[in-house]
């Protein structure tokens, strides 16, 4: 790597102008490139970013928030648990911040107390955040809190105020309508759901998704089963669901829980897909993987992260100017072994 001799001689740190030079541009040129603005052409950005890697260049953050009066850091509010949704958006949040040019600050919830959003609200505030990401799927009740930035209710509709609100989603009723819509394609005649808890909004999305998706086509709409997003929940509806004759597709509300309810309605003798069908939900590449393999749709995480923070940032960046619309997001259902025509259309 190349390094930059100071006055005596030794290495010093590279500068903006270091990188002006190697590329034969402005240093207003190097800046534009380094805080990702416009009107830089694609060949110079490239050779600008080409340049500052290989002298080691990195952007001064703490004499940029100096300049600019923001700190360059986006706080994060999400639920603390592993399960594969939550940090799937998690990972593609901080992908998203990090493209933005700006440091991310996380503080977990354990699930949706008012006092809990305030405090993490609280703490990141203090830390002098620029923008504030809410990636909590339960709120339960009025968040009392003060907010002086702007926030970003990612999947989730406002559960407080600010200077401006920007909510982007995850299209979860979108997927679910795809989900129920491919079932009835193959024919079978309603489609029974095992949902997730519904005190999470995104459970609660993808029941309004399955209930449209029959309303739509006149077909009966079947009592939907509740679970916990466990494989365990997803075992214990599949042994009631196998008892009845009439059951010949599910869809379920998550993957976990739909290989649970696999499992249970194999131990009861009916087949799958033969008998009964099982669309799933989030896209977990794992379940490619079990027998038979899962029919899912696969949340766009990326996509989502991506298209909320590009509104934050315009938040934060341009308060005088009026946000742009979100981005329709990607409906992608990937179509395995787990699903079939019910036994009547086959003859």
């Amino acid at each position: 790597m190349t390094r930059v001799a100071g006055r005596g001689g030794s290495p010093s740190a590279p500068r903006s102008a270091d990188v002006a030079q190697l590329v034969g541009v402005s240093r207003k040129t190097v800046s534009r490139v380094l805080n990702n603005e416009p009107y830089v052409s694609d060949d110079v950005r490239r050779r600008v970013l080409e340049a500052a890697e290989e002298l080691g260049y990195r952007l001064n953050n703490a004499a940029r928030a100096l300049a600019s009066g923001r700190n360059r850091s986006i706080g994060v509010v999400a639920l603390g648990t592993a399960g594969y949704g939550t940090a799937s958006l998690l990972v593609a949040i901080e992908k998203a911040v990090r493209d933005s040019g700006y440091g991310l600050r996380v503080v977990n919830t354990l699930g949706g107390e008012p006092d809990d959003i305030a405090r993490a609200v609280d703490s990141l505030l203090e830390q002098g955040v620029d923008g504030i990401i809410v990636s909590e799927p339960v709120i339960e009740g009025e968040v009392s809190v003060r907010v002086d930035v702007p926030v970003l209710f990612l999947g989730a509709p406002p559960a407080f105020g600010g200077p401006r609100v920007v909510t982007a989603g995850v299209g979860a009723d979108l997927l679910a309508r795809a989900a129920t819509d491919h079932l009835l394609d193959l024919g079978h005649q309603t489609v029974h759901h095992l949902a997730g808890p519904l005190r999470w909004y995104a459970a609660r999305d993808r029941v309004e998704g399955w209930r449209a998706a029959l309303a739509a086509r006149g077909r009966h709409q079947p009592p939907l089963v509740e679970g916990d997003w466990s494989a365990d929940s997803g075992y214990r509806a599949g042994r009631a669901l196998a008892a009845d004759p009439e059951v010949t597709a599910v869809f379920v509300s998550g993957d976990d829980m739909a290989v649970g309810l696999i499992h249970a309605l194999r131990e009861a003798g009916r087949r799958v897909p033969e008998d009964v069908s099982v669309v799933g939900f989030d896209g977990n590449p794992v379940f490619a993987h079990v027998t038979p393999p899962l029919t899912t749709v696969r949340q766009p995480f990326d996509a989502a992260a991506g298209d909320g923070l590009r509104l934050l940032v315009h938040a934060i960046e341009k308060p005088d100017s009026e946000i742009p619309p979100a981005n329709d997001l990607p409906v992608e259902l990937v179509v395995r072994a787990s699903t079939a025509p019910p036994p009547s259309a086959r003859g």
